[in-house]
C-alpha cells in the first residue's frame, strides 16, 4: 500500500497479526503507526520483556504492559548518547530562532477536522481547492479567507472568520506549533498543516519575534533537542531491522517518516 487509505475489507497485517478491522478506513500514516508499534510489541515478546499471552489489538491501543515492555525494549536497543558541549553549541548557534522566548503570532485558520473514520485523503482533495483559493486570492480586493473560514471550517472560530488572536507556542499543539513558530514566513503559509485536530489552512498576519536566550540559558533545552535527533534516528534503523525480518502485509513501512518517530 502505497499513499492510499486502507478501506473497507483491506487488512493490513504483521507476521499475520491484524492491524485494522475489515470495516476501517485508515490514512497510510495511521496504518504506519500501527505497524511500528506491532512491530516492537512482538519483538519485546521475543526478547521475553513481555508475556506470549498479551493479545494484539487491531484498534491499535496495545496493553499498559506492552508499552512498558516496549520502553524496557528501546532502552535495552537503542544507544542514546549525551551530546557533546560542542555540539550543542553548534545546534544553538544554527537555531537560534528556535530558542527565543515570548515568540507570538497573530493567526487565523480553516479547519478541516479529522473525526473518527474520516477519509483523510478526502479531507485533502476537499481542503486543497479551498487552500488555492485563499492563497492565491487578492486579499486587497475582499477578504476571501474570512469568507472560506466561515463556509468551511470545523473550528468555532470560523464564524470569526477563523481568527485565532495572537498566540504562543505554548497554547498551540506541538505539531502546530512547529509550522508557525520560529519562522519569518507573514500571510497564507503555502501548504496545508497537520495537526491532531485534521489539515489548516494558516494565515499569519503578525510576527512578535520575542528574544533570543544565550546557550547557557537554554543549555537543557538543547542537549534534549540532540538526545532526541539521535534517538529518532536510532528508533527508524531498529524497526527497519525489525520490518526486515518480519513478514509485513498491506502496509508500507519506507516512508521517510511515521507518526511514531516523528
Amino acid at each position: 500500500m502505497t499513499g492510499d487509505t486502507i478501506t473497507a475489507d483491506s487488512v493490513a497485517r504483521i507476521n499475520g497479526v491484524a492491524l485494522n478491522a475489515p470495516e476501517e478506513s485508515l490514512s497510510p500514516d495511521e496504518l504506519r503507526q500501527r505497524a511500528c508499534t506491532e512491530l516492537l510489541r512482538q519483538a519485546a515478546q521475543t526478547a521475553g520483556l513481555l508475556d506470549a499471552s498479551d493479545a494484539p489489538c487491531a484498534d491499535g491501543v496495545i496493553s499498559e504492559a506492552a508499552s512498558t515492555s516496549i520502553e524496557a525494549l528501546l532502552e535495552q536497543n537503542l544507544a542514546v548518547p549525551d551530546p557533546s558541549e560542542e555540539a550543542c553549541r553548534r545546534h544553538h548557534g544554527a537555531h537560534a530562532s528556535t530558542y527565543r522566548t515570548g515568540e507570538r503570532v497573530r493567526a487565523r485558520h480553516i479547519l478541516f477536522a479529522v473525526t473518527p473514520g474520516v477519509d483523510v485523503a478526502a479531507l485533502r482533495k476537499r481542503a486543497e481547492p479551498v487552500f488555492l483559493d485563499v492563497r492565491c486570492h487578492d486579499s486587497r480586493a475582499s477578504d476571501r479567507f474570512s469568507d472560506a473560514a466561515r463556509e468551511w471550517s470545523n473550528c468555532p472560530s470560523g464564524a470569526a472568520g477563523g481568527d485565532l488572536g495572537w498566540l504562543s507556542a505554548e497554547d498551540c499543539a506541538p505539531e502546530f506549533a512547529r509550522e508557525l513558530f520560529g519562522r519569518i514566513e507573514v500571510g497564507v503559509l503555502p501548504r496545508l498543516v497537520h495537526s491532531r485536530f485534521g489539515l489548516h489552512i494558516v494565515e499569519v498576519l503578525e510576527r512578535k519575534p520575542g528574544v533570543a536566550q544565550p546557550f547557557e540559558a537554554v543549555r537543557g533545552a538543547v542537549e534534549l533537542a540532540l538526545r532526541q535527533q539521535v534517538f529518532i534516528t536510532a528508533l527508524r534503523q531498529y524497526l527497519s531491522l525489525l520490518a526486515g525480518a518480519a513478514t509485513v502485509e498491506g502496509v508500507e513501512l519506507d516512508a521517510a517518516d511515521t507518526p511514531l518517530v516523528r
